[in-house]
């Protein structure tokens, strides 16, 4: 263990300072929601340096008129890392975090129906030396069950203040604040060590006997849930409606949302631009600036509904049950369980799947889950599939009951999802690491999820998504505007004007480089501005042939006789599978740039995807041809 923090020998009047308090406790105590309860409104959620750890802090304004800083670490179980939020949490703890200091008092938050489990971890604080406050929450819960706990002998046995709390209701932290007043202006006396090499098993049955009363292990509830919840067969029944609610509610009740911004975005930037005169500057705002931060807020709706079924399903003590029955299975291909609902996600979007990796504790699952998020079939390639798919094939029937038309998009979504289990079967085989990591899981009490702590976990997520994301992809978006306005067409053009552009000139270039895949130089210019969105390239395949169509419906109905005389059937198949492969969407990219911190990440995604898309279109076209379909 690390040598104790130095004695505080003098009352700390701080009521001109910020103490600074680490909210630390283990996984699924109610420790969130006790943050919430503290600092309220008065938070702000960054990165620790160096690492995608999330870093909450926020301000306590005690009625004796102290300030604290509060700080709300990752949850562990253990100063003994065997994650990197245990890593931060440890390292913090001890004041060995670069550029973070050590904190004045530590406040452990425990399950007042889990003593077991999390006492164990009040020990190891302990250990540290520091002033320490323990908080045991959840006391309506353990009063339900029948758990009786002696607060005044657990406190008498640890050394340390030990006050109960209820997290969830207004005032149930009334007694902390005052306790913490107490311990702030008090010098600090070290408490008792434990002998060295103590068993600290041993040492938390002790004080379980000597403190805590408890008629069952579990309680009735939760016991006859899990009978169904963690069935092999049901269970897993149960999981798929779950599942499906969740993929249902984010591909469609954000539509509306989706739209209500869009057309907003089309309203603002129709506005603007009657304001200003044709030329540069009107062009930057309108299809620039507006056009990009509108591509960017357009995910919002997505990313809130999704976090919002995440947040109630952590919240409820579901969630850890899913990765549970999941995690065997997937297994297999080198993901966990924990990946099943960030992958799922992804077929909505692969921005709000590759954000909800955060839940994945093994850095190297949450790697391999974000690295193939992309490969989920997300709703941004459904025109671009309905365009070719309406084109090129035929309207009938196979095996008399399904529709062709169907079965080819189902099978493209298959495609995907197998892609996705190969490449991470791949990352498992090649990684140095071979050594296996456990799915370790707490399986917490049933609760029911608190509005206050959900609306302030959405508000966090949509700030971190808006502020995080949307720098990079304006940036990237203005870049792709001046690719595609600038130079401008020559006096006497007879081309589009996007012809003359460097964008234009660029698609020239790459046709070369596309003939072996059957592309031609129309769609390699499509593709371009494809990278702002994947959808964006049935509007650009418009803009190339020279039509004008007021929305992607339109142009796709312009669009299909043209693309069917002048394309290939071995053609149109090849692009349907560059879709399913090609890293077009920047946004994606931006994202797990900001989730990994890591540019290496960024290309290495980026590499395999386009060699994917490449060789699986080249195996295509070059197939399709031999049969007779050039």
């Amino acid at each position: 263990m690390s040598a104790a923090a130095p004695a505080m020998s003098a009352p700390r009047e701080a009521a001109d300072q910020h103490l600074r308090v680490a909210l630390v406790g283990n996984p699924n105590c109610g420790k969130t929601a006790l943050f919430n309860q503290l600092t309220g409104s008065r938070q702000k959620v960054a990165n620790y340096a160096g690492v995608t750890v999330e870093r909450k802090e926020g301000r306590l304004h005690a009625p004796s008129g102290r300030h604290y800083a509060v700080l709300d670490l990752p949850g562990a179980y253990s100063l003994s890392a065997a994650s990197l939020d245990e890593a931060v949490t440890r390292d913090v703890l001890r004041g060995f975090y670069p550029g973070e200091p050590a904190p004045d008092v530590l406040l452990c938050v425990v399950d007042a129906t889990n003593l077991r489990l999390h006492l164990r971890f009040v020990l190891e604080l302990r250990e540290l030396g520091r002033p320490m406050i323990v908080a045991v929450n959840m006391m309506d819960a353990a009063k339900r069950r029948g758990i009786g706990i002696d607060l005044a002998a657990l406190e008498s046995e640890l050394g340390v203040p030990v006050v109960a709390t209820v997290a969830v209701k207004r005032g149930g932290a009334r007694e902390l604040v005052a306790t913490l007043d107490q311990v702030a202006a008090a010098p600090h006396e070290p408490h008792a060590r434990l002998a060295e090499g103590a068993d600290l098993h041993a040492e938390t049955r002790r004080l379980l006997d000597l403190t805590v009363s408890m008629p069952t292990r579990t309680a009735k509830i939760d016991d006859a849930l899990d009978r169904w919840l963690l069935h092999p067969v049901l269970g897993l029944l149960s999981l798929a409606v779950v599942m499906f609610l969740i993929f249902q509610a984010v591909y469609a009740w954000a539509t509306p949302l989706m739209d209500g911004i869009e057309a907003g975005t089309a309203w603002i930037g129709e506005h603007t631009g009657a304001l200003l005169p044709d030329g540069p500057l009107r062009s930057l705002l309108v299809d620039g600036v507006i056009a990009g931060l509108g591509g960017v807020i357009v995910f919002l709706p997505q990313i809130l509904i999704l976090f919002a079924f995440i947040l109630a399903l952590e919240e409820s003590g579901y969630l850890p049950r899913a990765a549970f029955l999941l995690d065997k299975m997937m297994a297999g291909a080198g993901l966990s369980g924990r990946s099943f609902i960030p992958l799922l996600s992804s077929f909505a979007c692969a921005i709000p799947g590759i954000m909800a990796t955060r839940s994945i504790q093994d850095p190297r699952d949450r790697l391999a889950t974000i690295i193939v998020a992309p490969l989920m079939t997300c709703s941004a390639r459904l025109p671009v599939y309905a365009l070719l798919i309406g084109a090129f094939i035929p309207q009938q029937k196979v095996w008399g009951a399904f529709n062709l038309q169907g079965l080819v998009l189902f099978g493209l979504y298959m495609a995907g999802i197998v892609s996705a289990l190969m490449v991470s079967w791949v990352m498992k085989k090649w990684r140095r690491d071979k050594s296996e990591h456990p799915l370790l899981l707490e399986l917490p009490s049933y609760r029911i999820p608190h509005l206050r702590d959900l609306a302030i976990g959405l508000w966090e997520r949509a700030w971190i998504f808006l502020r995080r994301v949307g720098g990079i992809i304006l940036a990237l978006t203005i870049l792709l505007w001046f690719l595609l306005s600038f130079p401008g067409a020559p006096e006497g053009a007879t081309q589009p004007a996007i012809d003359y552009s460097f964008a234009g000139r660029i698609g020239h270039a790459l046709s070369a480089v596309f003939a072996p895949i059957g592309f031609n130089w129309q769609i390699c210019i499509a593709l371009i501005p494809g990278l702002a969105a994947r959808e964006v390239a049935v509007s650009s395949l418009a803009t190339v042939y020279a039509l004008s169509a007021a929305d992607d419906d339109a142009a796709a109905q312009a669009l299909t006789p043209i693309i069917t005389d002048t394309w290939s059937l071995a053609t149109a198949l090849s692009l349907l599978v560059w879709f399913i492969y090609a890293p077009q969407c920047i946004s994606t990219l931006a994202t797990i740039r900001r989730e990994t911190g890591s540019w290496k990440q960024v290309a290495i995604s980026a590499g395999y995807l386009f060699a994917l898309a490449y060789l699986a279109s080249f195996a295509t076209y070059q197939i399709a041809v031999a049969l007779g379909a050039g």
